[in-house]
């Protein structure tokens, strides 16, 4: 197929070609309008002419059929596409803002700024995984940054629908996407790993807190599979900056195996929101790469590692989030929780525990943070959250506490299900009939509203709890 014709002013099935806003490996980048859509549009064309790659045509069909799919504002909004037998194209949303390779000039940045940014990237993740897509391309110049805040991801040329056949794997040996950024599964040939995506946004983490690729930018496969052995220079050693809370979770984003990664994207983003959470191993401390020794015996072992990475994608790791009132709950209802909670932790054994308490603010007048005696309240209440949970027997990394603050105790959980994308909460109904007529029932409210399936447990034996 002859290369498309386009240029300034030519118009295609009413959208009328403004510029050419970027010129890449596999497609070209137009700005369009077209009566009546106020919106910011931009028109991709992949590169067809004679010596152009093959997989540019591949990548744009996947593209294709994936983008129409996607919602939510981690994605450009899809507006149209063209046939290939006539011309074909992708319109799709101009997204407002830059993009993280803007801030390519800047780094090394300040770690605390990492971690928000890849909190922010980590949550888009989520919202892809969720829709059943792999992104295999996450790179800054992918990435890009709403006005709002949020992070979009663009690009899904090596994109992997979970449910859509896979043509990249079906025509192609060689593995595709950005060398600095591709995990070792990826640079095997695996292509439905979720966690590929976790890796890679290790991969920007380490290069923005330290001004250093974690394995360089090789271009041979040898130097691709490298990473499968060596690991790379912890980031402490080159930035001292560098808390050991930050180097533990962009080290464990970079581990050989998926399966000692976060297990979701949503995990990632809560430890890199809530660094005083995370459990610290051995990798926080960590000031040098392995030995010779250590690094002979991992490279004489690809065996087992492409063992490891042949497996099955995990299944779902939820975030199971309780809401204890420490106030009023009983000790009938707090072993109902716990043993409503233990049981989802053994029906899904993958899942995080987020306990949360609520500090009801006044609505009129000023709080203080001590309480009569002296104690510093949100202080006191995460260890009473801590104690509460102990008989649970949960490990440090499967379990976080949280105290809110908040004049309405059912907004706050509400609020924190939603930004941390919580699959299940479990509370206890209020034990006073009473004070729940006359106040209302948080629990109530919570249920009525929750983006996630909720269990109200009741302390009386008798009772089943409902969800």
């Amino acid at each position: 197929m002859a290369a498309p014709r386009i240029s300034p002013g030519s118009i295609i099935d009413g959208f009328v070609v403004d510029s050419q806003v970027h010129k890449g490996g596999m497609a070209t980048i137009w700005a369009v309008r077209k009566s009546g859509t106020d919106m910011p549009l931009l028109m991709k064309v992949p590169r067809l002419a004679e010596g152009e790659d093959p997989a540019a045509i591949v990548g744009f069909e996947m593209e294709q059929m994936i983008l129409p799919r996607l919602t939510g504002p981690h994605v450009p909004r899809f507006v149209a596409s063209g046939d290939f037998r006539t011309l074909p194209y992708i319109v799709m949303e101009w997204i407002e803002g830059k993009s993280l390779h803007t801030r390519l000039p800047d780094l090394p940045l300040p770690p605390e700024e990492v971690a928000d940014i890849g909190a922010r990237v980590a949550t888009a993740l989520d919202a892809l995984h969720r829709q059943q897509v792999v992104h295999l391309d996450v790179k800054p110049s992918n990435v890009m940054v709403r006005p709002s805040g949020e992070m979009a991801l663009i690009d899904f040329g090596l994109s992997h629908h979970l449910q859509l056949p896979d043509l990249l794997d079906e025509e192609f040996r060689l593995p595709y996407g950005t060398a600095p950024y591709m995990a070792p599964e990826q640079v095997l040939g695996q292509r439905s790993e979720p966690r590929s995506d976790l890796f890679a946004l290790g991969s920007l983490m380490y290069f923005f807190v330290t001004g250093t690729r974690p394995f360089g930018d090789p271009q041979t496969l040898k130097g691709l599979k490298k990473r499968l052995w060596r690991d790379p220079v912890p980031p402490r050693k080159l930035r001292p900056e560098c808390p050991p809370w930050l180097q533990e979770i962009i080290l464990r984003c970079l581990e050989v195996d998926p399966a000692d990664r976060h297990p979701t994207a949503a995990q990632l983003a809560l430890d890199l929101r809530t660094p005083g959470q995370v459990s610290l191993t051995a990798r926080a401390e960590r000031m040098a790469q392995d030995g010779f020794v250590t690094t002979f015996k991992r490279r004489m072992d690809l065996d087992s590692i492409l063992t490891v990475n042949k497996k099955p994608a995990p299944g779902n790791a939820p975030i199971i989030m309780a809401a204890i009132d420490l106030n009023t709950l009983g000790e009938a209802a707090a072993d109902a929780m716990r043993q409503t909670i233990s049981q989802l932790m053994i029906a899904m054994p993958r899942a995080r525990l987020s306990c949360v308490n609520v500090l009801k603010l006044r609505r009129i007048g000023i709080d203080t943070t001590l309480d009569e005696e002296g104690e510093h309240k949100h202080l006191q209440r995460l260890i009473e959250l801590r104690h509460w949970a102990r008989p649970l027997e949960l490990p440090d990394a499967s379990v976080t506490f949280h105290v809110l603050e908040s004049t309405s105790p059912a907004d706050a959980i509400l609020e924190y299900a939603r930004s941390n994308h919580i699959d299940h909460i479990v509370m206890a109904a209020r034990e006073r009939s009473a004070m729940r007529s006359l106040l209302g029932s948080v629990s109530g409210e919570v249920a009525a509203e929750a983006p996630c399936t909720v269990t109200v447990v009741r302390a009386r034996a008798d009772e089943t709890p409902t969800g």
